[in-house]
């Protein structure tokens, strides 16, 4: 759902994620303030394996399959409605389990209605069956109650979803605690008190420390995009994204030249964690999507001190994801690249460890080192990233390119 609003045909600048109550009913909402839609388009959105994404100004799309929104709504409750405006109309949508299993419908309907710029519906004779059926089996019964929403969207053009029936444990209690930290949605711990079991799919951590980004959304959309642009902001808290390559310390950087490839290469950045140090390993990115974090290769999964504390970055956009985008298909190709990842790491570490021995005085950086080489910070205006002079420690919440100390990039 993120990927939607951060791909170039809605271009949002920000988005918001909330756990809101409407008529009782626990809720999402996911809001941008992108480009809307049409209800043409809207209805692509609904249908099952459409897309029509394409590239635009370098801006690559995440996802090419259409199954996005519907896999990702669906995964998260039982039934979904759209609120859309693109400026000239503004219009609704629903996708929802709970309507089709209580109509005993054969096939996936998609209720659509459209309203015009003096807030009407349009084709009224049309949107009848459509209207009565969301008003019927959402959560808002009446058209006053439909154009709210709308009027919720900020700006002329945006989205916003709102998912209900959220998938619940045994217990009756929703799959996510909101309650730990009230600016952040996260996973509960992932074991079935009565089987033993794992309840989510997550990344394989043998022997490792759980990185918050497992199961905090906030750290997840933290270090989600390679280059982010797009602000992410979770129930009402700005989201401290990260430039994930020019957040380390002693960069240095690598060329993959795989076979396959050729006569293509992939550039790799390595570095060690300024955050955390028992948190390391490779950031596997798709398409600017971050698919694998914190992935152990080479000497960083033998039972030693070696490897500790190393970040690899590589964007593998020559790998097929899953259809979640949680990993890759486990392919030649990708067992190659794992192999040679974990070889370019040692040779990142043996260089690290050869400059301790020439220079026994200074302490290496996984014993000291806090800071990156370098300070970035994105504005809140222009959405651009800007290098910092060093020996600036602290940033405030709002940064804006006139506060740069370098006149050049005010």
């Amino acid at each position: 759902l993120i990927d939607n609003a951060y791909d170039p045909d809605v271009n949002a600048k920000q988005m918001w994620i909330d756990k809101t109550i409407i008529n009782e009913n626990v809720c999402l909402t996911f809001m941008d303030n992108g480009n809307g839609m049409n209800a043409d388009k809207l209805h692509k959105m609904l249908s099952f394996g459409f897309s029509d994404k394409v590239t635009l100004n370098g801006h690559v799309p995440v996802g090419l399959y259409g199954n996005g929104f519907k896999s990702g709504s669906m995964r998260l409750g039982k039934d979904a409605i759209v609120f859309t405006k693109n400026g000239d109309i503004m219009s609704v949508g629903m996708l929802s389990q709970t309507f089709l299993e209580i109509t005993k419908a054969e096939h996936v309907i998609v209720p659509i209605i459209s309203f015009n710029k003096s807030r009407k519906v349009m084709k009224p004779d049309e949107s009848t069956a459509s209207l009565r059926a969301i008003l019927d089996h959402s959560l808002f019964s009446t058209e006053e109650e439909l154009l709210a929403e709308l009027d919720a969207v900020i700006g002329k053009k945006g989205t916003r979803i709102i998912i209900w029936n959220l998938r619940r444990e045994k217990n009756e209690q929703t799959e996510f605690d909101f309650n730990t930290d009230k600016y952040d949605i996260r996973i509960p711990a992932d074991l079935d008190e009565v089987t033993g079991k794992r309840g989510y799919k997550k990344q394989e951590r043998q022997d490792q420390i759980v990185p918050e980004s497992d199961y905090s959304l906030r750290a997840y959309c933290s270090i989600l995009y390679l280059k982010p642009r797009m602000q992410i902001i979770i129930r009402g808290q700005k989201v401290q994204t990260q430039l994930v390559s020019k957040s380390l310390a002693h960069i240095e950087r690598d060329v993959y030249k795989p076979k396959f490839l050729a006569p293509k290469t992939v550039r790799i950045t390595f570095g060690f964690n300024c955050r955390n140090k028992d948190h390391y390993g490779m950031m596997m990115y798709h398409r600017n999507r971050l698919i694998k974090a914190y992935e152990r290769v080479g000497y960083q999964l033998k039972a030693n001190n070696m490897g500790v504390g190393v970040i690899g970055i590589i964007e593998c956009n020559f790998l097929k994801p899953t259809h979640n985008k949680q990993d890759f298909d486990y392919t030649n190709e990708y067992r190659r690249t794992i192999h040679a990842l974990g070889e370019k790491l040692n040779d990142y570490w043996n260089e690290m460890q050869a400059k301790k021995t020439e220079y026994p005085l200074e302490v290496l950086v996984e014993d000291i080192q806090k800071r990156p080489d370098q300070t970035w910070v994105q504005c809140d205006i222009c959405l651009k990233w800007r290098k910092l002079p060093d020996g600036i420690d602290r940033l405030p919440e709002k940064w804006y390119c006139s506060y740069n100390p370098d006149p050049q990039f005010r």
